[in-house]
C-alpha cells in the first residue's frame, strides 16, 4: 500500500490555514510567540479543531526554519506519509487470519528509532504501529528512510491519547505488555493471542499512566554493565519473543 506524499514545509498565514482546512496531516506547527492578531488567531482555532500541537517560538527560530524568508510568524510541516486508521490494523490482521499484534510507542522522539521500529514491526508480522500526536516524532522523511520501505506496508496510526486507545483496544479483546526493567522476565509471560507491545520514551521509559493500563510488564534479561537498551532494540527483542510464542 503505497501512501507517500511529499514532505512539505509550508510558510505564511494563508498557505498554512488552507493546508489545515484541507486536512493535510500536519506534524509540526510553529507560531511566533506572543502573536495574537486576527489571522494567527484563526490558525490557532483551526489547529485546535484538528487537534494539532502548536509550538510557540521566537522569531529567530522561525527565521532559522524558513526557506523563503516570508513565514509571517507561521510555519507548518506536513507528514512525509499519510497516517492510517485503527481499522486498517484490524483489517490487515483479519486478512492474514491472525490475532491482532500492534506496537505502541509512548512518546518516541528520535526519527531513527521510529523508523527502526516500523521496520521491525513489518518483519515481526505486527499489523501496525501506534504513535501519539503530540510530543513525539511523526512520519518524517528520515523515518521513511530508516524504515527501509516498511512504511509502505505497515500501517502507522496517530492517536490523541495513548491511554484511551489502550482502553478502547482492550474492549476489542487485546492484552497489553509494556517494557520495563522492573517487570517479570519476558520468557515467563504469556504473550500469545491478541497483543499490544508498548515501548517507552528513549529517556524516561513508559509513562506511569500508560504502564498502569498495561496488563503485563516485561523485563528483558540484561548481562552488561549498562542498564537499558535503545528503544528500537528493546522493541525488536520483545517483538521477537512475541513471534516465538506465536509460532508455538
Amino acid at each position: 500500500m503505497e501512501t507517500k506524499i511529499n514532505e512539505t514545509l509550508i510558510e505564511g498565514r494563508n498557505p498554512v490555514i488552507e493546508a489545515i482546512r484541507a486536512g493535510k496531516p500536519i506534524d509540526k506547527l510553529y507560531i511566533l510567540d506572543g502573536c495574537n492578531d486576527g489571522p494567527v488567531m484563526s490558525i490557532k482555532r483551526e489547529a485546535k479543531k484538528k487537534d494539532i500541537f502548536v509550538k510557540y517560538v521566537a522569531k529567530e527560530r522561525l527565521d532559522q526554519l524558513s526557506e523563503t524568508g516570508k513565514h509571517q510568524g507561521v510555519i507548518a510541516y506536513t507528514a512525509a506519509y499519510e497516517y492510517s486508521e485503527l481499522e486498517d490494523i484490524f483489517e490487515l490482521a483479519q486478512k492474514k487470519g491472525e490475532a491482532p499484534f500492534v506496537i505502541i510507542l509512548d512518546n518516541i522522539e528520535d526519527p531513527h528509532n521510529l523508523g527502526a521500529v516500523i521496520r521491525t514491526a513489518n518483519l515481526a508480522g505486527a499489523h501496525g504501529v501506534i504513535i501519539p500526536k503530540n510530543r513525539a516524532v511523526g512520519l518524517t522523511s528520515t523515518v521513511a528512510r530508516t524504515s527501509a520501505g516498511a512504511i509502505n506496508y505497515t500501517p502507522v496510526v496517530r492517536v490523541t491519547n495513548i491511554v484511551r486507545t489502550i482502553e478502547e483496544l482492550k474492549k476489542q479483546g487485546m492484552w497489553f505488555v509494556c517494557a520495563d526493567m522492573d517487570g517479570t522476565l519476558m520468557y515467563d509471560l504469556d504473550l500469545k493471542g491478541s497483543i499490544g507491545l508498548v515501548i517507552g520514551n528513549e529517556g524516561e521509559g513508559v509513562s506511569r499512566l500508560v504502564k498502569e493500563n498495561c496488563d503485563m510488564i516485561a523485563a528483558i534479561p540484561m548481562k552488561g554493565d549498562i542498564d537499558s537498551l535503545n528503544a528500537s532494540v528493546a522493541a525488536g527483542v520483545l517483538a521477537y519473543e512475541i513471534v516465538r510464542q506465536r509460532l508455538g
